[in-house]
């Protein structure tokens, strides 16, 4: 059955279409699950099975998140795990994640979803690379149709454990022949590969001190056969290029590059240490990165060259990581945090807020390989978001409201439409009863962690 939903009046509607254009009283027309018309809305048709006044809204095309580990929205604040590095930070949490179960896995990927979309997003990556218990990929993708977010769910994996010279304990890797083996499965039953898509596989081994580069290599050739992405960790801190150096006499971007691990259908999470060298590679290859600000500051990891690789044509999206090295899920604070931790970096003129806006939106598109979302104009998915600026944030910013959003203090979502359907109305998540949600996922979470004392 055809339905039609009408937005209009917005304050500024945000296209990021190839002008850039930022409509004044703008609306947007969409039927089914694709945007339609765009423009003023005096142009537009004034009916539609669904009307959203838009008056004093701000409309931006929905964010789009590039890495997360949602399980561990479990984990947010561990004692042991508040401080140190990343290989510190790992170790103390393997452990704990080794209890992991089916059913912790599916909660923390609803509540991690809810916090999303609440901050704006309609589409995010998951990267899942434990699987004690049996656990599985399915627990995630189940969670994310029931939520109703467009999820590019990787399938990660972890091979070479401590007693092979990697960093997670054995006890958590998998056989390098069971993860291809059921990376394969996921692709053939979950994987859509059509315009709109709600649902796509990625082949995503953890990290360069977790798996062979006999797992890399054939899981390059592997997702290639299938035609899917690929994802994995790269030059997230110091000792990450340390490990690389010593193990494979080789820089991380070197590493990428020898594995196969480099072309458009490839994105590299953090990329915190990769050098002008690696910049270069990722810009002619085509090579993608998820910008991770806090959790790279939380890590103490320092600042990526975000500026220095969009001058050289990478492609860059955003990623809120893990809700346990960030202890928060929302995009559009993430989105804040790359325009200032840039200019603390690279100086006050380093981002603009439209650019970290961008990053956030087409650059989070060109990442994932999607040409369908991103972007507010005819032809493209229906997500869409709203913020309000009647509150406090707003008070005395609303001479420029689209750069309010990223200067001001990161507000949750008025009302956002993924894939046409309205899943957040008047600033309430309507498509899962979220208190009930949140009081089984705290439940699980103190469960988790009384299992490892």
């Amino acid at each position: 059955m055809t339905t039609t939903l009408l937005i209009k009046n917005a304050r500024v509607l945000v296209t990021m279409d190839e002008q850039r254009r930022e409509i004044a009283d703008g609306a947007l027309f969409i039927r089914n699950n694709v945007i339609e018309q765009v423009g003023y809305s005096a142009d537009l048709p004034a009916e539609a099975d669904d009307v959203i006044d838009a008056s004093g809204h701000v409309v931006v095309p929905g964010l789009i998140n590039t890495h997360h580990h949602m399980y561990q929205s479990l984990t947010r604040v561990i004692p042991a795990a508040q401080n140190g590095e990343l290989f510190n930070w790992l170790t103390n949490l393997y452990p704990i994640w080794a209890n992991l179960t089916p059913a912790m896995v599916q909660v923390s990927t609803l509540t991690a979803m809810a916090e999303l979309m609440l901050s704006g997003c309609t589409t995010s990556s998951d990267h899942l690379y434990i699987y004690p218990n049996g656990c599985r990929l399915d627990d995630s993708i189940e969670a994310a149709q029931q939520i109703g977010m467009r999820f590019h769910a990787a399938r990660g994996s972890m091979s070479v454990g401590q007693s092979k010279g990697g960093l997670p304990p054995d006890r958590v890797v998998e056989q390098e022949a069971a993860i291809l083996k059921d990376t394969q499965r996921l692709i053939e039953s979950y994987h859509d590969a059509s315009r709109y898509a709600m649902q796509r596989i990625v082949v995503a081994p953890c990290s360069p001190f977790s798996v062979s580069p006999a797992l890399m290599r054939e899981s390059a050739l592997l997702a290639r056969s299938y035609g899917v992405s690929l994802h994995t960790h790269l030059a997230e801190n110091a000792n990450d290029i340390a490990y690389s150096r010593e193990k494979f006499n080789l820089t991380p971007a070197q590493y990428a590059g020898e594995c196969g691990w480099v072309g458009p259908d490839v994105w590299h999470a953090h990329c915190v240490q990769l050098d002008d060298d690696g910049i270069a590679l990722f810009g002619r290859t085509g090579t993608g990165v998820a910008h991770c600000p806090c959790s790279n500051m939380r890590l103490g990891s320092g600042i990526a060259p975000i500026r220095k690789m969009l001058d050289a044509g990478v492609a860059v999206g955003l990623g809120v990581d893990g809700c346990a090295s960030n202890d928060s899920g929302h995009l559009l604070g993430e989105v804040r945090q790359a325009m200032l931790l840039q200019r603390v970096g690279f100086g006050p003129d380093a981002m603009t807020a439209r650019q970290a806006l961008e990053i956030a939106t087409l650059g989070g598109a060109k990442v994932l390989n999607r040409d369908d979302i991103g972007a507010l104009k005819p032809g493209m998915a229906a997500d869409v978001v709203l913020f309000s600026l009647d509150q406090i944030a707003y008070a005395g910013a609303l001479h420029d409201p689209v750069a309010a959003l990223v200067f001001c203090t990161p507000a949750n979502v008025a009302c956002s439409i993924i894939n046409g359907r309205v899943v957040v109305r008047n600033g309430l998540l309507i498509s899962m009863e979220l208190p009930i949600v949140l009081e089984r996922h705290n439940q699980l979470a103190q469960q988790l962690a009384e299992l490892a004392r």
